[in-house]
């Protein structure tokens, strides 16, 4: 049997710890737009903090500004978890444009750079 190479894998991009600094606006299928915060963000996705929780599994368009990016692209949101004000919700990114994942990815180093506190990695 031949031995399996080992592909060492991509360096994981930045998720940057926000703290509700950043506005967001979700919106629904049905048309409806729900305003929110961004706690935590990364070119994959993020976690955003609402009053109520929204459902599982629905696709929505998140619209944001980060530094000089703007970001409106389709999402997915995943289980919501309550806080102490409000809810947070993991979403991941569907459809996010090249042109706006390079500048995500720019703003969020720069955050990096400046300072900004990172996320911790995942246990694997």
């Amino acid at each position: 049997m031949p031995p399996t190479a080992i592909t060492p894998r991509e360096k994981r991009g930045s998720r940057v710890k926000l703290a509700g600094s950043i506005l967001a606006l979700v919106v629904l299928e049905s048309g409806r737009q729900i305003r929110g915060r961004m706690n935590q963000l990364s070119v994959n996705g993020g976690l955003a903090a609402f009053e109520q929780p929204l459902d599982e599994g629905i696709r929505v368009t998140v619209l944001f500004h980060v530094g000089g990016t703007s970001v409106r692209c389709r999402a997915q949101l995943m289980f919501p978890m309550w806080a102490t004000q409000g809810c947070l919700q993991p979403f991941r990114f569907l459809e996010l444009p090249e042109e706006s994942r390079a500048g995500l990815t720019r703003e969020l180093e720069a955050m990096v750079r400046a300072g900004a506190s990172q996320a911790e990695e995942e246990a694997e």
